[in-house]
């Protein structure tokens, strides 16, 4: 579960018109520990911006739910936002319900309302949102669009999504800015869980399906996402974009002649935007040489040789080849052609090859870029490792209070740092602290599961995901979460496998949950079934976890040297991954 908060502290209300409302209040604000009389909205109001202005987003979300809950709909939209940004779903939820019952046909209402929703994981309630939603723009498509309206001194604006969500006249645009603002506050499959029962396919546009293809991708579901690409191009032959679904759809399906045939067939019908097609499929395969030369093949046509010098870089990057790559992004630094992602790249690899303080310094250098926030991460991880532990800390708090909006995500990074650190328990206090600023809130407990079965309390943190799953029955990411904790540490197997299937029909092309699947037929002492789900799971997900598991299972089947292969693959793509030196060290504790 993934977070990109929003503003928490100072959202300024517009002062002017809010003691216009208030009549002679204004000249004798109370303080915010006493309790505004009755259920006065204009009162609540202040009494929430004062706790806002003091930092206490908690009491802030609550009193404006207050206001909301006897305010009209401009309040509930405003209490609504905060509570949002404050990460505090139950005001969250109390608020947009409240506005989207006084704002029936207004498409921002129920956009919020169905992130808010998707955030608790009540499907049916966003799925009823955002058809809401799309009736409102099949009803609006005809009227003419509207100049964007500058917000009045003072009064803060929407998130930049929700700004975007229900222009008149862009139906299309419009679903695309909701999904956006759905992504950043849930993931994929949910997303995809509610939106795929929200239309009836045989009238959107081949755009929209396209949307639901790319959508349904990022979900782990190819098959789905393949059907959407096909319907899209039986409307418009000429789709691009549903040529690139389908090109996609193909290569996690396991057919790569159909996948680099869509590819090249893209590129041919649009030289401009599917100039890199070809490339970007054969990266998908893992065919690195061809990928290479397809690229330098490219500096023949017009494409920008910057760029091909950037992909170039990622592809010997994440092949394992750290020397090209550090060569390609250097260059692309020493031209002035690279971005901050290309430096963070670059400070990466000072980290993989030791060079410790080259990498903090490159780190140091981003921590005020498009790429703080896992810059400083990173650059924290590496004090953590040197027992510097205050200056760790100190760059994550710094950014903090530079940037309050962050606070959420932060705390989380904090937490998950301190324990991979062997700081477990402070981890844990410091996600105790969390849910009670943003009670009840699933991203935090699922950390905490995390946590408690890293630091070796596995049956607490199985506790701990029931009973999120007593709230979230059919998340499967939860399913799979307390599948795999069960399969690792030979609990309940049977059990175990019964999660990750039900996860696995909602995400069937999920490497982890399939990682999952063969991991728990291996734990059941079906080595030959697990052998191929395993395979099926690296191919997926190239991720170096997949293949210690993988290359343990062919081991025990007797395959040493196929297991060395694959370890040794893998070990060169992530070098510094925990899990996979662990495996080598139990099989191959000589090997250097």
């Amino acid at each position: 579960m993934t977070h990109v908060p929003r503003s928490t502290r100072k959202i300024p209300w517009a002062s002017a018109l809010l003691c216009l409302s208030l009549a002679a209040g204004c000249a004798s604000l109370r303080s915010p520990q006493e309790r505004p009389a009755g259920g006065d909205p204009a009162a609540l109001t202040v009494v929430a911006e004062i706790a806002l202005e003091r930092g206490d987003c908690k009491a802030a979300a609550e009193s404006y739910a207050r206001a909301a809950a006897v305010g009209a709909a401009p309040l509930a939209r405003r209490a609504s936002e905060v509570a949002l940004a404050c990460e505090h779903l139950p005001a969250a939820w109390q608020s947009v319900s409240r506005w989207r019952s006084l704002a029936p046909g207004d498409g921002q209402a129920d956009a919020l309302y169905a992130a808010v929703a998707l955030k608790l994981y009540r499907l049916a309630d966003a799925r009823a949102a955002i058809a809401d939603f799309w009736r409102v723009q099949a009803r609006e498509q005809a009227k003419p669009s509207e100049p964007e309206q500058t917000p009045e001194p003072g009064k803060a604006r929407e998130p930049r999504k929700l700004r975007e969500v229900g222009k008149a006249g862009r139906p299309a645009a419009n679903l695309t800015e909701l999904t956006a603002l759905l992504l950043e506050q849930s993931d994929a499959p949910a997303v995809l869980a509610a939106m795929s029962g929200a239309f009836e396919l045989a009238s959107v546009s081949p755009e929209v399906l396209s949307l639901l293809g790319e959508l349904a991708l990022d979900g782990y579901d190819a098959q789905r996402a393949q059907r959407y690409a096909q319907l899209a191009l039986e409307r418009n032959p000429s789709d691009f974009a549903a040529k690139r679904v389908l090109a996609r759809s193909y290569v996690v399906r396991g057919d790569p002649a159909k996948a680099i045939a869509t590819a090249t067939e893209a590129r041919r019908d649009d030289a401009v935007r599917g100039a890199f097609e070809l490339a970007e499929i054969l990266t998908a395969l893992d065919r690195v040489e061809d990928a290479h030369q397809e690229l330098e093949h490219l500096r023949t046509t017009d494409a920008s040789p910057a760029e091909i010098d950037r992909r170039l870089a990622l592809l010997a990057f994440h092949a394992g080849d750290m020397k090209e790559a550090q060569q390609r992004f250097a260059e692309l630094a020493a031209r002035g052609e690279a971005n901050d992602a290309a430096l963070l790249y670059l400070a990466d690899i000072a980290a993989r090859d030791g060079d410790t303080d080259a990498a903090l310094a490159g780190y140091r250098r981003l921590a005020d870029s498009s790429v703080a926030l896992p810059a400083r991460s990173r650059a924290a991880s590496l004090l953590l490792a040197r027992s510097n532990r205050t200056e760790a800390l100190t760059l994550l708090d710094d950014y903090a209070a530079e940037h309050p909006e962050s606070e959420f995500e932060l705390t989380l990074a904090k937490a998950r740092l301190l324990a991979d650190h062997g700081e477990a328990e402070t981890g844990l206090a410091l996600l105790s602290t969390a849910l009670e600023r943003h009670p009840q809130h699933p991203s935090i407990q699922y950390d905490r599961a995390v946590i408690l079965e890293q630091a070796g309390h596995v049956h607490e943190s199985a506790e701990v995901l029931d009973q999120l799953l007593v709230e979230r029955p059919d998340d499967p990411v939860l399913l799979n979460a307390l599948g795999y904790t069960l399969a690792d540490h030979g609990l309940q197997l049977s059990r175990a496998e019964s999660l990750i299937r039900r996860a696995l029909v909602t995400m069937p092309d999920n490497p982890a949950a399939l990682d999952s699947l063969g991991w728990v037929r291996f734990r059941q002492g079906d080595t030959k079934g697990a052998i191929p789900v395993l395979e099926r799971a690296y191919t997926l997900g190239r991720d170096a976890e997949i293949a210690g598991h993988w290359g343990e299972a062919l081991w025990m089947s007797g395959q040493h040297q196929q297991a060395r292969k694959v370890w040794a693959a893998a070990l060169a793509r992530e070098p510094d991954s925990a899990a996979l030196k662990a495996t080598l060290a139990r099989f191959l504790p000589d090997a250097k």
